[in-house]
């Protein structure tokens, strides 16, 4: 079972990006990504929930983020319009295989991709 996130990069303020999460070897039934800057906890950015597509934004990024699925390829995915030099951090795909409970925090997640850093320049 592995998550496999790409699609980081190091952009300008006001460009947009794609991050993608494959995962394979199975389908889990909810996603998140989060985000870490350097010296800062591990913060919540978006959820999706496979069976209905349900989706949540950090208000940080409400309005300018938006994630999505792609059932086929079994893929997650992160776009990211209007971006700032504060959205810079390592992005970070996770998952989880149970269906109740909070989806905020690290510890909601059993699963973690390995990270791809996302670079904002003024």
């Amino acid at each position: 079972v592995q998550l496999q996130a790409s699609g980081g990069g190091l952009v300008q303020a006001g460009d947009s990006l794609r991050l993608s999460c494959a995962a394979s070897g199975r389908t889990f039934s909810r996603y998140g990504w989060f985000r870490q800057a350097p010296g800062k906890e591990r913060e919540f950015v978006a959820y999706i929930r496979w069976s209905d597509g349900y989706t949540d934004h950090s208000e940080s990024v409400k309005g300018r983020f938006t994630i999505s699925k792609d059932n086929a390829k079994n893929t997650v995915f992160l776009q990211m319009n209007s971006l700032k030099p504060e959205d810079t951090a390592v992005y970070y795909c996770a998952a989880r295989t149970y269906s109740r409970g909070s989806y905020y925090y690290p510890e909601d997640y059993n699963y973690w991709g390995q990270g791809t850093q996302v670079t904002v320049s003024s």
